[in-house]
Formats: C-alpha cells, structure tokens, sequence
C-alpha cells in the first residue's frame, strides 16, 4: 500500500456522501444492501429499498421545517432504521449524530443540549424514556420518533410519533416531491458537515468532532487499499453505530464497495448470528478477537481428548509457519501441514462463523501479538490499523501479508505522518475531521496553522515505514526513578488472558507498579466450577484465595516477558461487574483510568503499603 496510490475513480467529482449514496443506489438498484434479524428470520432491502426508506425519512425532516445543517440525533441499537435516518438526514442537509444506547438521561441530556439537536430517533420504550426525562432541558427539541411501539400502547404526546407512521407521511410525499430530494442533494458541498461523533468521554465531558462531506468521500475512495472485498461480500454490524469504526463500517464501506450489511437480532445474539453470516469482511477492537479465541479455550478445555492433542499438535506445528510470514517470508505449507491444519482449525473458524473472512481488522487499542499469531496459526490474517474519530476512521493499516507485530501499519495513501515533539503522532490530509462542534479553542488546541493534526498519541515510525503506537501521551507512567511505562503495552498482554477482562496499570510517581484488575466472569466462574471452589456472587468470587492464585500466575506469566521496571509487583481484583452504565467504563467498555484510580484509591495504597 503506497501513499501515491490513486483514490478510487468511482469516488472522483462527488463532492458528498450522499451523493455517492444516490450513485450506487442506481447502479447496484435491485442488488442487496440490508438485512437484519427479525424474530430468527433474516429480512432483506434491496439498494432502491434503502434509497426510498432514506427518501422517506428526509422528505418527513423537511416537512418538519428541519434546513440545512440541523441536527438529527440517533438513540438505537444498530438496526437499518438507524441508517434510513442518518442517510435521510444526510441528503436533506442536514447532520446526523449517534448517541449511545448505553448512556444515561444526564448523558443524553449533554448530547442533545450540546448539539442543539432538532429531532431525535429512539428505539423503544426504554431509549423514549431518558428523552421524556430530559426534554424539558433541551430547547432546541421538536420531535422524538420511536421506532418500536411495543409498551407504548395509547401514549398520547404532541411531540411524539411512531418511526412507521413518520415513515409512511415521508413515502407518500415522496409522489410530489422527490425533486425536493433530488435537489437537497445536489446543493451538497464537500465543506458542509456530515455528522458529529461525541467522544467516549474518558476525561471530561463528551465533545463533538465534526466529521465534513469532504472525510468521508476521501476514507471511501482509499477504502480499497485495505479492503480486500468485491461487490455482494458480506459484513455484519454489532459496534456501537455511533463510534466512527462501526460508522464507517456499516454505512460508508458499503457504499465504497457493495458490502452487505448484516444486522444481528440483539447485542447477545451476535456470536450465534455471525456464524450464521459468515461474514467476508470483519473489524472489531481486541476485546472482541479476546472474546473469540476465548470462546475456543473454554471449547477446547471441554473437547474430548483426541480433540486436543490434534489442536495441540496443530499449533505446534503451525508457529513455525507462522513465523516465517512475520518475517516477510511467503513459505508454502507441507500437505500433511496444510491438512492437519484444514482439521484442527477448519471446525474452528466455523465455529467462529470466520471461514469466508478475507479481511480481519482490528485497531482502536494496543494487540497483544500472542493474539495475533494465534489467529495467523487458525489462518487468518489479523491486521492491525490506527485511525480516530478526528480522522475519520483509519489512518494507517497493515497490508496484506504485511503483518509486523506491534506496527500498525502503513500510512493511507495521500495522508501524511510525522512524529513531533513527546514523540506525538501528527496527521495531515483530506481525512483530518473539521473540529470540535462549538469549541474553537479545542479545535485550535488540536490542529494547527500547518493542519497538522495532534493526535495525543506517542510512537514512533520504522525504517520500514510501517507505525507503532505506543500509548497516549497522557497515560505515560513517570516512574519515581524517572522511567517512562507505556501501560497500555503492559495491559494488553494482560488481557491476552482469558481470565482478564481488562486491566490498568498503575504507577506514576511511584518506586513499583502495580495493577487494579477486571475478572472475566465466565473464565473465572468456569474455573472456580471445575477447582470447586465456593462462592456465591461475583463479589466473593474475586476474593477466593483460589481465584487469586490463578491471577498471580496470569501475573506471572506477563512479567516474565517484560523488563524489569515494566513487572508488576502487586495487584488487586475489582469486587464489582461492571456494564457499560457504570462510571468506571465508557461506552466502549474500556476503564476509565483516572475513574478507576480515584474511585480505588483504597486499593491502590493497600498496594503500597505492602513490602
């Protein structure tokens, strides 16, 4: 993937997204575009049907007397109505915005207040509530439109109405006054704001990075230099919408390359559906891939014998295959090789629902490599990218067959890197987002005069072009011996295990390091079952002596790769399960360091009191 490389002609002279919305919605016409899980039915849209669904939706805004530029606000689960608003809004002018379904009244009050949103989609009962709460508080309000009725039987409110009733009122409109569409976008222009994304929130409260028109075509043009999918390919959708990973993924990518998208029945229904998808083209954060190679421990500590001594031998004799290609070698697997492997691990990427992937990504937190060599021993190619909100999505990847452990890729064709002072990670290009809704002196803070955007991350760049991130700037750990610590390098081996969820490591200022965990539940409760260790709820869980053991040899495991100024000398278990509603998580469900060490002080000078 070289920087020089031509953005994709299908994407030259359209100057928004919905512009090439409205392209590929004519040239794909009856081709599939959505299908979503119903009641264990998958139902499919056809590309027309998303346009006249999107159609819909900006004729009902428009007679509103929503213009250009209002905000229009998504609270829901990852469903195709999710899409027909913000496409909708999108090609009338106006600038969609997702808010976590995950978020609390007060958070969903800061959002709407903030963005100054005009209408807002809900997806039940449960999302209907926290607006109701709140709206009195957010002046600029004027519609909520529920998607589901159910519960909601006789609700009488002037300024409700149901997602079907909205959507039929924009379908008949549409006999007269399609052109209105038609011209809305055609008035497009690449400067005009797209959508905002409202960061995670992890110090302070969320902001909005103002994602322009201009973005997004430029990350949908390069989507083929790190994509290796045709038109009909299929992708499933299960992050979190309103996060630009999932943004990208679901809405964006498809239009650059005819996925279809793939919507799972609920949040915990998305392992079991994706086997059913098999999808051909997948991005997820570490903790999901964590997630699987987990499900295939637990599998495999439950397998009958013969079972495990065909992995075992599979993964023994697969690493040294695997890393001849770390090492930029394209060695040719022996049959007896190529068939143990089809035996071993054929069952397991279908299990997984991962036998058609062509392109595995993962990004947005540090990769334990021992994770990644085990996907590349299951065959699978798990590539590494870094990108953020601020630039649209990614701005380097790894190549095909280009995997280097701890790099994450090449820069971006037509986006430029450099390192500056801190050793910070600046980015410079078309992606570079439009600053932060409402807060010129943050945006400032963040770009400057050259258009170097600081990103707030320290790496560095190899010889070999590639970059490594190394932690946020912020996070580094100064020890009192004066060492720097890049704790999330420290954590993610940490994860790696499937008895840890999550970890933060602690030590600013401090002679030692030391670590506040979170417990994978289902690990940790299999384990206790098979030791038969007592317990009776999460809490006494954490605190069996048997339980710690375990974790102090997980411990161990980790410090005996690491320096030792990196090792950790203590740790302590968090007694509670966290969801994403507590503080100490964001939405995203990683833990909030600086919540997590002042909401733990106790624990953290336990650590220090000890010898």
């Amino acid at each position: 993937m070289s920087s020089e490389q031509a953005i994709d002609p299908h994407f030259i002279g359209q100057a928004t997204p919905a512009q090439v919305f409205r392209q590929r919605c004519r040239e794909w016409d009856q081709r599939p575009a959505l299908r979503s899980k119903r009641l264990g039915l998958w139902e499919g849209l056809s590309w027309r049907g998303y346009y006249e669904h999107a159609r819909a939706v900006g004729l009902a805004l428009a007679e509103l007397g929503l213009v250009r530029g209002a905000i229009v606000c998504v609270l829901a689960d990852n469903r195709p109505e999710w899409l027909y608003a913000d496409m909708g809004a999108q090609c009338m002018g106006c600038a969609g915005n997702g808010i976590y379904p995950t978020a609390s009244a007060p958070q969903v009050q800061h959002v709407l207040v903030d963005s100054g949103a005009v209408v807002v989609f809900v997806e039940n009962q449960e999302q209907l509530e926290k607006v109701l709460t709140v709206r009195g508080d957010c002046p600029a309000l004027r519609r909520i439109v529920v998607m589901e009725r159910e519960g909601l039987r006789g609700l009488q409110d002037a300024q409700v109405e149901f997602f079907d009733e909205f959507l039929a009122r924009g379908m008949a409109l549409a006999a007269t006054q399609a052109a209105q569409f038609e011209a809305a976008i055609d008035a497009g222009q690449p400067q005009e704001l797209a959508f905002l994304v409202y960061t995670s929130g992890t110090t302070g409260a969320p902001k909005g990075a103002m994602v322009l028109n201009r973005n997004v075509v430029f990350q949908m043009g390069l989507a083929t230099s790190y994509l290796d999918v045709v038109p009909g390919d299929r992708s499933i959708s299960f992050l979190p919408l309103c996060h630009i990973a999932e943004r990208m993924a679901s809405v964006f990518n498809p239009l650059a390359m005819g996925l279809v998208v793939h919507f799972p029945e609920n949040a915990s229904t998305v392992f079991n559906d994706m086997r059913e998808v098999a999808p051909h083209v997948l991005f997820a954060p570490p903790r999901f891939w964590e997630k699987l190679h987990s499900q295939i421990d637990l599998f495999m500590r439950d397998a009958i014998a013969p079972a495990r001594w065909v992995y075992g031998l599979a993964r023994r004799q697969s690493q040294a295959f695997t890393q001849a290609q770390l090492q930029g070698q394209a060695p040719q697997a022996s049959l007896p090789l190529k068939l143990l492997r089809a035996l071993a691990f054929g069952h397991i990427r279908v299990f997984l629902g991962l036998q058609n992937v062509k392109s595995a990504l993962t990004g947005a937190a540090p990769v334990p490599p021992e994770l990644v060599r085990w996907f590349m021993d299951c065959g699978i190619e798990l590539r590494e990218a870094f990108g953020m909100t601020e630039t649209c999505g990614f701005c380097t990847a790894t190549p095909a067959g280009g995997v280097r452990l701890g790099w994450a890729g090449l820069p971006a064709p037509h986006t430029e890197l450099k390192i500056g002072p801190q050793d910070e990670i600046w980015v410079r290009g078309d992606n570079v987002f439009g600053g932060y809704w409402g807060q010129p002196e943050r945006t400032r803070e963040a770009i400057d005069a050259d258009g170097w955007l600081h990103t707030g991350d320290c790496g560095e760049i190899g010889e070999h072009g590639y970059l490594a991130v190394r932690d946020r700037i912020k996070d580094i750990l100064i020890t009192s011996a004066g060492k720097n610590i890049t704790p999330s390098q420290i954590e993610s081996q940490l994860k790696f295990s499937p008895f840890i969820t999550d970890a933060v490591v602690i030590g600013d200022g401090r002679h030692y390091l030391t670590c506040l965990i979170m417990i994978d539940q289902e690990h940790v409760a299999r384990f206790a079952q098979d030791q038969q260790v007592p317990y009776t709820d999460f809490a006494s869980l954490t605190r069996a002596p048997e339980v710690l053991a375990l974790l102090q040899a997980e411990l161990e495991k980790v410090n005996a790769q690491l320096a030792r100024v990196e090792q950790i000398k203590h740790f302590r278990l968090i007694d509670q399960l966290l969801t994403a509603e507590d503080e100490e998580l964001t939405p995203t469900m990683k833990l909030k360091r600086k919540v997590v060490s002042s909401k733990y002080a106790h624990l953290i000078s336990q650590m220090y009191a000890s010898p």
